[in-house]
Formats: structure tokens, C-alpha cells, sequence
């Protein structure tokens, strides 16, 4: 049998993958538009409620003229990661009949399901943010091309999240529930609904610990041109979402055997 030189693996391997993203997608959003529809919908209900919210209690806008917008870049940017910290962490399990098919390896299932999720949140901002401008509801961003590094950012941090915790629960039952009891409150402490910045020393020395705030606070960047006081440090969340995607690839191998025999 001829060995496959390392084009030919490379090749073999994205078509692996393709293959898993589009048995990812049957089976996320099933054949039907609505499903597709419905991936926006969710989002969106999630701003519109919001917004709806504080508009009856006469709340403006922590920061520029739209509560939409406002809200947008910071819920939107924690459902992204959110998505990818908690539907890869399933994905080893879930998948674990196709691994009798020598040409996949776990790692192929956590990046098809990962590439999906990007693929989808690309579709659901861009879809959202061009409906905010068309309604008069947000400017076009000041700066596109921060926007689109956080948007980068954010899927790198939420990959590396979402494999540290595919590797763990598939080992550890318990992490399911406890992985949503420890992110709960990312909710409150990711600066959706307030600008960081404008917190007490005491708070933001707290926050800045919390590598999603600086990634809303990257979007905001990227739509505000005069945003001021950011709790921003780009290297952390990237830094962060390698170092736990490396000690999941590590841990993958070192718990093969293991998570095979669960």
C-alpha cells in the first residue's frame, strides 16, 4: 500500500473535515431553512429583550447614542464563546461511533463542530449588525479591521475553552454541571450592560481577570471610534485561548486510552 506523501494527508484531512462539518450541520440545524433562521433568531430575541428591558425603566446607553449596539457587542461576543466553550465540550462523546473510521481522530470532530460555530456567528453579526445599520439603529464600525481580530480573538478563546473542556468531561461527568455553575456569572462580569472602564480601581483589577471582558471591550473598539477607558489587553485572551487549546491537544493524547475505554 502506497504512503501518502504530506500534501495528499493534508488534503485527506480537510476533506475529513469538511465531511464532519456538514454531518455537524445536519445535525444541528436538520434540513430545514428554519433551522438556519432560528440560529439568528436567538440572538437577536436575547438584544431585543434587553434592550426592551432597560428602555422601560429609561436606561441610555452606557457608552454612544444606540442601546441596541451596546448591548449587541457585549452579548453577542459572550454567546460566541459561550457556543464554543459548551457545545465542543460534548463532541468527543458525541462522537465517539465515527472514531471506528481510522481516517478520524478526535481532534477532527472538535474542529468541524468549532468551524461550524464560527461559520454560524460569522452569518448571525453579520446579519445583526447590517440590520442595526439599516434601521438607523448603529454608525458602520469605526474600525473593521479590530473587529474583525476580536471576532478572531473571541474564537480562538472559546476553542481553547471548549477543547480544555471536551478533554475533562470526557474523563469527568461532573464537569458538565459544574463548568455551568462556574460560568454563570460571566453574564455580570463580562461588562455587557456597563462600560468597565467607568468601574471603581478596586473592581476593574478584579474584572480584568475575566479574559472575555477584554474581548467585548475589543468589539467596542472596532465600532467606536472614541471609546474611551478600555479594559483591553489583546494579548491576553489570545494568550489564554492557546495555552488551553495546547494542554487539551495534550491531554487528548494523554487520556486517549482512557476516555476509550469510559
Amino acid at each position: 500500500m502506497r504512503t501518502l506523501n504530506n500534501r495528499e494527508l493534508l488534503a485527506l484531512q480537510i476533506r475529513v473535515i469538511a465531511g464532519l462539518i456538514l454531518r455537524e450541520t445536519r445535525a444541528t440545524f436538520g434540513t430545514s431553512p428554519i433551522g438556519y433562521l432560528w440560529a439568528v433568531v436567538t440572538p437577536t430575541a436575547s438584544v431585543a429583550m434587553l434592550v426592551f428591558i432597560f428602555s422601560l425603566v429609561g436606561r441610555q446607553a452606557p457608552f454612544g447614542a444606540s442601546l441596541a449596539l451596546f448591548f449587541a457587542t457585549g452579548l453577542l461576543a459572550l454567546q460566541f464563546f459561550n457556543e464554543l466553550s459548551n457545545k465542543l465540550m460534548t463532541v468527543f462523546n458525541a462522537n465517539r461511533g465515527l472514531l471506528t473510521y481510522p481516517v478520524i481522530k478526535d481532534v477532527d470532530t472538535l474542529l468541524a463542530r468549532a468551524c461550524l460555530i464560527f461559520l454560524t456567528y460569522l452569518m448571525i453579526m453579520g446579519v445583526f449588525y447590517g440590520a442595526l445599520f439599516v434601521f438607523g439603529l448603529a454608525p458602520l464600525p469605526a474600525h473593521p479591521d479590530e473587529l474583525i481580530y476580536a471576532f478572531l480573538a473571541t474564537a480562538l478563546l472559546g476553542t481553547g475553552f471548549g477543547a480544555f473542556n471536551a478533554v475533562l468531561y470526557s474523563i469527568w461527568d461532573t464537569w458538565l454541571q459544574l463548568e455551568k455553575v462556574l460560568t454563570r456569572p460571566l453574564f455580570f462580569i463580562s461588562g455587557v450592560f456597563y462600560v468597565p472602564g467607568q468601574m471603581p480601581p478596586e473592581a476593574t483589577a478584579i474584572l480584568w481577570w475575566n479574559p472575555v471582558i477584554h474581548l467585548v471591550e475589543w468589539f467596542r473598539i472596532g465600532f467606536y471610534s472614541n471609546y474611551s477607558l478600555p479594559l483591553l489587553d489583546k494579548v491576553y485572551p489570545i494568550s489564554v485561548g492557546l495555552l488551553l487549546f495546547l494542554i487539551a491537544l495534550a491531554g487528548e493524547r494523554l487520556f486517549r486510552k482512557k476516555r476509550s475505554l469510559v
